[in-house]
This record gives structure tokens, C-alpha cells and sequence, in this order.
């Protein structure tokens, strides 16, 4: 009885990949990991930004050198709250970048006397400032404007000096504090609490 076999017959060269297919595939594959890194930079940057805090105006949140990632989707989800710290473009100079805290919002009457902030005539609860101010003065914010202060009220270049921030000149709200390490964790925005006026 005879026996049948099925072979295949391969071609040598074909077992045996081309050098030129190797070297384009590692191209390829470079080249995807470009793109992909590049899509991911720019959509990161589309909704995030990073901030160095430069200065003692936000003491005792902020150290100096600390370095902060800003959501700029904040707004675009939801309403700007007293107590948010935010980052925005200096009004006199919009290629400088601050942070500050807002203290009001549109609309908003804002009072300092006697060391103490009013807002609408209601006494503002502020736990996180280091020290009451020693200046004084009253603002009246319109529709389109923020009103800010450091938390270090009489070391900081605020709104209290120059002036009301155009709601179109903050950059969002920072929300993450990624450096040093002793300092990494979530950014509390306390609700700023009225007392009754």
C-alpha cells in the first residue's frame, strides 16, 4: 500500500524576514509612538495646565515653588464658587499668571473694614487666610468680573489693588498640587461661609 504525504514546499526566502521589512516596521512603530504621545500632550494641555506658585501671596495654602495642575474644564462644567482658587491672566499684564482665591462673584458688593471682608454686607468665614487684612475699601463687581485675594491678605497684589479680574482672563482651577512630594494631595476650595448680614 503506498503512502501519500502532503508537503509543503517553502521557499527559503520566505521563511527568513527582509531586513528592509524589519527596519520599517521598528519605523512604524516609532512613529505611532510619536503621534500617540503627541495626541496625548495636546489634549492634556486642551484640559489641564501647570503652574508654579512663585511668591508668599498664598500663604499658609501655597508654599513658594509648589507646582499645581489647573483644570481649565472647571468653568465649562460648572459655576465658579467663592473659596476657589483659581489661576487667571494678571488684567495690567495678561501674559503673567496668577493664583489667587475668588472672594466675588458677579455682581457682588465687596467691603474690607476693620480687618474684615463683607460681601453683600454679609460677614465672610475665612479659615484659610494668615492674616486679617490692615487695608480697607469697597468694590462694586459687574456681570463679567471676579473679585480676588492671596491668603496671605497683606502680602499679596490682588484684586484689592488693581482691581476686579475679567471672567475671561481666568485660566481655570486648580485643583492638584503634584510637587514637591511632602505637598501632593487634592486642593481644598472651602465654601466661603455668609454670616448673616
Amino acid at each position: 500500500m503506498e503512502e501519500f504525504r502532503s508537503e509543503e514546499i517553502l521557499d527559503p526566502e520566505a521563511q527568513s524576514p527582509k531586513k528592509g521589512s524589519g527596519i520599517l516596521r521598528f519605523l512604524v512603530d516609532i512613529l505611532e509612538t510619536v503621534l500617540l504621545s503627541v495626541i496625548l500632550f495636546l489634549g492634556i494641555n486642551a484640559i489641564t495646565a501647570r503652574v508654579r506658585v512663585d511668591g508668599q501671596s498664598m500663604l499658609p495654602t501655597f508654599d513658594s515653588g509648589e507646582f499645581i495642575i489647573v483644570s481649565k474644564l472647571a468653568y465649562k462644567l460648572g459655576e465658579p464658587e467663592r473659596g476657589d482658587v483659581v489661576v487667571f491672566h494678571l488684567p495690567r499684564d495678561p501674559d503673567q499668571d496668577y493664583i489667587k482665591r475668588i472672594i466675588g462673584l458677579p455682581g457682588d458688593e465687596v467691603v474690607i473694614d476693620d480687618g474684615r471682608v463683607f460681601v453683600d454686607g454679609a460677614l465672610l468665614d475665612e479659615p484659610y487666610i494668615n492674616a486679617q487684612p490692615t487695608y480697607y475699601g469697597a468694590w462694586q463687581i459687574s456681570d463679567e468680573q471676579f473679585f480676588v485675594l492671596g491668603d496671605n491678605r497683606n502680602n499679596s497684589s490682588d484684586s484689592h489693588s488693581w482691581g476686579p479680574v475679567p471672567v475671561d482672563y481666568v485660566v481655570g482651577k486648580a485643583v492638584f498640587v503634584y510637587w514637591p512630594v511632602s505637598s501632593i494631595g487634592v486642593i481644598d476650595h472651602p465654601s466661603v461661609a455668609l454670616a448673616a448680614p
